[in-house]
């Protein structure tokens, strides 16, 4: 008989020590490099464990501190027959949320409902559906005002930073869609309406209202996919981007020191208090610089670029 995989014997150890005591309720179990270590694995070994665990229901990822061990749930798993569409679309976002969205499987969102696999295909085809409908789900949390305010700018503005919460609070959606294949979804199309309305009226050929909405979705998406890249790497690591720096700072200072690269070493030099690696603050000014660039094109003042997808 052929021995279990390696990710099968870590999790089943790891489970374990849960039952026994040493890992408790609330307790965070070591980082995805620690466990690699300890077990002698590779680091996708070692994650393939705590998904094993969390597609179980025995720990959760938390943001910002790694996996957490659960406490045994009491209740009796809902019946079949209470399953719908919006419950089994719901779970599936609660794993997201907490783990990302590879941890997301029709197996995974059944074991957090307490049903069987099978139920959840009377209720979503298969993967691809369910993943489209969290998406659409997400995008309908975002509300926006029956009259918009004052201005081109402030609409947009509004627009730009009602996605930003959105991929806050689920930080797996700014990974789906690329740009150029944007997912046919009507609440999708709720956030562009918004923006197009905003630039709509102002003489702008529809190509160029087309390559403004484009721009000021990928400022948000595009860190709002970093902010996800920060949370999964403090999970694996343990340590938060400060530690991280702190960590590595005697690495760049010899680099800075090397003379290899001065400008480098003069911003380093100038940052002896710090840098707080804030991506809220980013985003705003970000935001409000590309905002200052739509500001040349819609007013025509020179520097305004041609109109024209690209052209």
């Amino acid at each position: 008989m052929s021995e279990d995989p390696p990710y099968l014997r870590i999790a089943a150890d790891l489970r374990r020590r849960i039952d026994i005591g040493e890992f408790r309720p609330g307790d965070r179990l070591p980082s995805t490099r620690a466990l690699a270590v300890e077990y002698g694995v590779a680091l996708a070994t070692a994650a393939k464990a705590l998904t094993e665990l969390g597609q179980a229901g025995v720990i959760r990822a938390q943001p910002r501190v790694g996996s957490v061990v659960v406490p045994r749930a009491k209740a009796r798993p809902a019946p079949e027959r209470e399953l719908n569409r919006n419950r089994v679309v719901r779970a599936a976002m609660a794993i997201a949320d907490a783990e990302g969205i590879e941890a997301v499987s029709m197996r995974a969102v059944a074991a957090r409902l307490g049903v069987s696999t099978m139920a959840l295909y009377r209720h979503v085809p298969d993967k691809d559906r369910l993943v489209l409908l969290m998406a659409d789900m997400a995008y309908s949390e975002g509300d926006y005002p029956a009259v918009p305010p004052d201005g081109w700018r402030a609409r947009l503005e509004f627009g730009a930073r009602t996605l930003w919460r959105l991929y806050q609070r689920h930080p797996w959606l700014a990974h789906l869609g690329p740009l150029a294949r944007p997912l046919p979804l009507p609440n999708l199309l709720r956030h562009g309406e918004w923006i197009i309305g905003a630039l709509s009226g102002l003489g702008l050929p529809a190509a160029r209202i087309l390559d403004l909405q484009i721009l000021l979705y990928a400022h948000g998406q595009g860190l709002a996919v970093h902010r996800e890249r920060e949370i999964r790497a403090e999970a694996e690591t343990g340590l938060n981007d400060e530690q991280w720096g702190d960590a590595h700072l005697d690495d760049l200072q010899d680099l800075a020191a090397s003379g290899v690269y001065p400008n480098f070493a003069d911003m380093l030099s100038g940052l002896d208090g710090g840098y707080d690696f804030d991506l809220d603050a980013l985003f705003e000014t970000g935001l409000q610089a590309l905002l200052d660039g739509f500001a040349l094109i819609i007013d025509g003042r020179p520097g305004a670029v041609p109109s024209g997808g690209g052209s």
